[in-house]
């Protein structure tokens, strides 16, 4: 059985180099139906009419899908003139080669015709894209009301621009296509983004990369939860990347308290004109926790440990450690409030219950630190 059972098209490379491929294969064959069938003159060009059954007995590698698509492409390069509707809709194509016609007996050259081309324009303030460039966009599943909402910047744009082309609605179709990936790309982002809630807590991951690899203390960790979990929250923001915004959160303070902070290794009491430093001001200041706040804090914090008669190394670490809880405890508990008191009566007491244990449970606290 011979491997050839039919004429084989022969496209040029340069050609296909040119034009592309799969618009190189359809030119031949249409050349090739131009020098077989009767062409009829008409405007300067030599026309021709075929069905699509024809073009696809030609070509059965093909489908009609495929054969519109390459005619609008040899179309829209200039190269070709189609004075038919969409072969899917008419089931035919009429068309010329885009050369004028300068001997009803010479035949057109496929390698001859990319040379002529209709001469580039600038856009005109009224541009519209034509309905086979919007079919070619449909066919990428994009919804006609999306691609219509791109046609006064692309306009605006080129017209500032003043640059001429061939085919303004190729240069459409890019600017479409590329526009609606980067809204899907958006979207599907957006679509794993979350809103900062008042339970939230760092992954387990997080939080190994903060005390395994960043050799940051676990209860400082801990402590930077509540004021994250805050600052978020009143700003309302919603985010996929909760965990790498607390990770950078916690380094940064780390890295000023470390700075700040003395690392007196030897164990001391607390004197009873003790101060916090200014620098843990500062550290505070990164945690959004007011400065009177901490300051009312300091004369019972200095009461508690000089009766408690304890030895630490950093007592700056300790206050601070201190004004944390008693922020964190107290945002709860003015929340707390907050929703209680928009709640019936009856619900009161348990609000009152509810700050009872806040308040033994923050006075351990104190005790263990």
């Amino acid at each position: 059985m011979s491997l050839i059972p039919e004429k084989p098209l022969v496209i040029s490379p340069s050609l296909a180099a040119t034009i592309g491929l799969e618009e190189a294969v359809l030119l031949q064959a249409l050349n090739e139906l131009m020098l077989l069938g009767h062409p009829e003159p008409q405007g300067g060009f030599r026309w021709l009419t075929t069905n699509a059954d024809q073009l696809l007995k030609l070509m059965p590698f093909w489908r009609p899908e495929d054969l519109q698509r390459i005619a609008s492409s040899l179309r829209d390069k200039g190269i070709l003139l189609i004075a038919s509707a969409p072969l899917l809709e008419s089931h035919e194509l009429r068309f010329a080669f885009n050369e004028r016609d300068g001997s009803t007996s010479t035949k057109p050259s496929a390698a001859a015709v990319p040379v002529a081309r209709p001469a580039s324009r600038a856009i005109s303030p009224d541009w519209q894209p034509e309905l086979d460039v919007m079919r070619q966009l449909a066919q990428y599943n994009i919804p006609a009301e999306f691609c219509s909402a791109q046609i006064p910047e692309f306009v605006t744009y080129w017209t500032e621009r003043g640059e001429p082309r061939y085919s303004w609605g190729s240069r459409f179709i890019k600017q479409v296509l590329r526009l609606w990936r980067e809204q899907q790309t958006e979207d599907a982002k957006r679509g794993q983004e979350t809103a900062m809630h008042r339970d939230w807590q760092p992954s387990r991951d997080a939080f190994d990369i903060l005390t395994r690899q960043a050799g940051i203390n676990g209860n400082f960790v801990e402590d930077a939860i509540p004021e994250f979990v805050l600052y978020w929250m009143e700003r309302g923001e919603s985010a996929s990347t909760w965990n790498s915004r607390f990770i950078m959160h916690v380094k940064r303070q780390w890295a000023r308290f470390t700075s700040a902070m003395e690392h007196d290794t030897q164990p001391r009491p607390l004197c009873s004109d003790w101060r916090p430093s200014e620098e843990l001001f500062d550290v505070l200041t990164l945690a959004n926790i007011p400065r009177a706040f901490a300051e009312r804090l300091v004369p019972e914090f200095v009461l508690y440990w000089r009766d408690s008669g304890q030895l630490f190394g950093s007592w700056n670490t300790k206050f601070l450690q201190q004004v944390k809880r008693e922020w964190s405890r107290q945002q709860t508990a003015n929340s707390q409030d907050t929703n209680h008191g928009q709640q019936q009566r009856p619900h009161r007491s348990g609000s009152t219950r509810h700050r009872t244990l806040i308040d033994e449970i923050s006075d351990r606290s104190w005790a263990s630190t």
